[in-house]
């Protein structure tokens, strides 16, 4: 009897041991931060010539962006507060912080089963294939269909897996992310529908008070070879109150050539629009050659040539327009 009562003593500690594993709470703090040097060779060197997507404009030594990410799980919930500091993280954030750009992402979340997540606060928007955080993308500076979107989004949205290969997502939030509140009881419907690696993402608000209006947007990729990877992005955008939209594409062919050293290159064409027409705009063509040199993992040393064309949009040496723009780029990117 006595060792019965032993055993299940036990069984009940071993239990309740368990118990408290799964429910063990775990703090994580990770961040990067950037800086760069960047010149150009055939413009007047004046900040309006520059391509307003780069965000990597400046010219001479500048900062892009510091951020720290907290993360706090317990069981089944959990939260993420990531700041930023410096022109990038200011650029991509909301005006009316507090403190001007500080807060990118603040949200819970509840794992409500295996395969269904609940989030609401500010995250990180779903359309695009590129992020803020230049840690994550393989080129430094950025797309114009990366900037001609959303960066952000506050509102609720909800994450499906739906099998092995597919996932959904389907969101409420403030339109656009130029509004950290909704002061006019307006708001965007958000989904995302995803099968291996492939995505298409759509938005709606009605392009009132600032809104984005309707954009329906494709992000995926595919390994060519084990060494070669190909990743693409389209996106067509039309605003009803506005009247302004944009179409296009961009591609992304990114070759490893051993385990520290990878170059990409990314192809765009971007086609502003004015009720729904393009006459008298023209399109922008950018292509931007990135080699990517890791450093003891933490460290990534990126040289960027990017060239930028639309007719009459740059300005020359002397100050005269110019139909291109053409950059050097050195960054660093520390990650943490």
């Amino acid at each position: 009897m006595k060792k019965l009562f032993t055993l299940s003593m036990l069984f009940v500690a071993t239990a309740l041991f368990a118990q408290e594993e799964a429910t063990e709470k775990k703090l994580s703090i990770s961040g990067s931060v950037d800086a760069y040097y960047r010149t150009t060779f055939n413009d007047a060197g004046l900040a309006t010539t520059d391509p307003g997507t780069a965000f990597a404009g400046q010219t001479g030594f500048a900062v892009g962006m510091g951020n720290i990410i907290a993360s706090y799980e317990s069981g089944k919930v959990g939260a993420v507060l990531d700041l930023v500091t410096g022109p990038r993280g200011a650029g991509a954030t909301f005006s009316n912080d507090i403190i001007d750009g500080i807060v990118n992402q603040a949200y819970a979340y509840w794992n409500v089963s295996e395969g269904t997540t609940i989030t609401m606060g500010r995250f990180n928007t779903f359309l695009g294939y590129e992020v803020i955080a230049p840690a994550a993308n393989f080129n430094y500076s950025t797309s114009y269909l990366f900037s001609s979107g959303p960066f952000s989004h506050v509102g609720i949205k909800a994450d499906f897996t739906l099998s092995d290969d597919m996932s959904l997502m389907l969101g409420v939030m403030n339109p656009w992310d130029t509004n950290d509140i909704s002061g006019t009881g307006e708001y965007a419907l958000g989904g995302q529908l995803g099968y291996k690696g492939q995505f298409l993402n759509l938005y709606y608000d009605s392009g009132k008070n600032g809104g984005l209006g309707f954009e329906i947007d494709y992000t995926g990729g595919f390994d060519l070879s084990d060494d070669f990877f190909m990743g693409i992005n389209a996106a067509y955008n039309t605003n009803d109150a506005t009247k302004d939209g944009f179409y296009g594409v961009a591609l992304y062919p990114q070759l490893a050539t051993s385990d520290n050293f990878s170059i990409g290159l990314r192809g765009e064409l971007f086609q502003p629009t004015f009720d729904g027409k393009t006459d008298g705009i023209e399109a922008i063509t950018a292509f931007t050659l990135t080699g990517s040199a890791t450093i003891e993992n933490n460290l990534i040393i990126k040289p960027e040539i990017r060239l930028d064309s639309s007719k009459g949009r740059f300005a020359d040496a002397d100050g005269a327009a110019s139909d291109s723009l053409m950059a050097f780029t050195l960054a660093t990117i520390f990650s943490f």
